[in-house]
This record gives structure tokens, C-alpha cells and sequence, in this order.
């Protein structure tokens, strides 16, 4: 499976019409350790650029931004009791939210790894 980046630094791995979403290595360097993360209600539908969850940390909150449209279809509810999984895993176990891809098309307008690493 391929990852695709966003320039808001979340990432996105689509597997069919699922996709799995999360923030990247250095969004959460930048964050510091996090203390909660919450995503919107299973079934929201999002747009593309549309906050789809929330992570605080002890230096800042942010949104985190769906990278495609979509309904979201779960939350990783580890992240309720063990927030700083996203930090330890950002690209693993630390995913946030599981998104239905309206177009999984769109992921072509994201970044690849090698664009991403070069911002």
C-alpha cells in the first residue's frame, strides 16, 4: 500500500475505498507528547481540508485535516487510553482515523513520500 502525504503533515494509506489516517513523524516531533486525541463521529462526512479530529499535547492543540472527501468510519480508540502511541508510532499504531474514500482517485493530488520530504 501506498502513503500519501498532505502539506498540514497527515498521511493517508488507502487500501480500496478504506483509508487509514494519521500525522507524520515531524507533526508529532513538533507537537511534543500528546495528552488527548479525538476524532468526529463515525459517519461524518468530511471534505477534503476538512478537520476530522483534534490532538493536544502539553504545548499546543490542533486539528488534524482529512486529506481526501469522505465518511469517517473509526477512530483508533487505543489512542483514548495510550495518546502517546501517536508519538511513539506515528505512521503505525499511532493512527488516528479510518476514512470511506469518496474518490480514491484523489490521492493523486497528494504528495509522495519523496515530495513530502522534500518540503
Amino acid at each position: 500500500m501506498t502513503t500519501y502525504y498532505t502539506k498540514s503533515h497527515e498521511w493517508i494509506r488507502l487500501d480500496g475505498e478504506e483509508a487509514t489516517v494519521g500525522i507524520t513523524a515531524h507533526a508529532s516531533e513538533e507537537l511534543g507528547e500528546l495528552v488527548f486525541v479525538e476524532a468526529k463521529d463515525e459517519g461524518t462526512d468530511v471534505a477534503a481540508g476538512d478537520a476530522a479530529a483534534v490532538v493536544e499535547s502539553v504545548k499546543a492543540a490542533s486539528d488534524i485535516y482529512a486529506p481526501v472527501a469522505g465518511v469517517l468510519s473509526g477512530f483508533n480508540t487505543k489512542l483514548s487510553d495510550e495518546p502517546t502511541l501517536v508519538g511513539n508510532d506515528p505512521e503505525g499504531e499511532g493512527w488516528i482515523f479510518k476514512m470511506k474514500v469518496s474518490n480514491p482517485d484523489d490521492v493523486t493530488s497528494l504528495l509522495t513520500a519523496e515530495q513530502y520530504k522534500s518540503l
